[in-house]
């Protein structure tokens, strides 16, 4: 009896821990409003840690969202509104094949053509975009987490005329600065 009892509580114990780390939240304040992304840690463990690492540290807070494509996605995190570049911890392991979804209003990690490139940049999608999902022959985008509260924020970022900045290869930049002005985890 005192060992089902005890397997129970480790059992229940683990099903809490687990229920409870899968539904990490980040508030996101911008200039054009706040909105709440909950991340995926159970399916994305190694992208969702390395959003938290840069979440945690304090470096999104100042950065901007420097490529919205409207009917696409918004990218943001990696520039600040000078358009420097921040600072970057190493490049992760790709997890496009967590079996998560470029889907409306998730959120997933930029990277290069190397599908382990990924460091602190990320986009939220404005649509199903599933040419960017793994299948047998890409990596695929490792999706980690999905806007759960404040879409309108991100479809306000749409709105924004956009420009090339040729002498930087940047195209796509909202014309007015859409910044992160500070990001932190709650509770739910």
């Amino acid at each position: 009896m005192r060992k089902t009892l005890t397997a129970l509580t480790l059992v229940a114990s683990s099903l809490l821990s687990a229920s409870v780390w899968a539904a990490t939240q980040v508030e996101v304040s911008t200039n054009l409003g706040d909105f709440t992304i909950q991340l995926d840690e159970e399916k994305a463990p190694i992208s969702s840690k390395n959003f938290l690492r840069y979440v945690e540290d304090g470096s999104y807070e100042g950065t901007i969202f420097h490529r919205v494509i409207p009917g696409f996605m918004a990218q943001g995190g990696g520039f600040d509104e000078d358009l420097n570049r921040r600072p970057t911890y190493d490049p992760i392991k790709n997890e496009g094949t967590n079996g998560l979804k470029n889907d409306r209003a998730t959120i997933a990690m930029a990277r290069t053509q190397d599908p382990n490139s990924a460091t602190r940049q990320f986009y939220i999608n404005y649509q199903n975009n599933s040419f960017l999902n793994a299948n047998g022959t890409q990596p695929g985008y490792a999706v980690f987490g999905k806007v759960v509260k404040g879409f309108a924020v991100i479809e306000k970022m749409a709105a924004i005329p956009t420009t090339t900045i040729r002498s930087m290869g940047m195209k796509d930049v909202p014309q007015q600065p859409i910044v992160i002005k500070t990001i932190k985890t709650i509770n739910n």
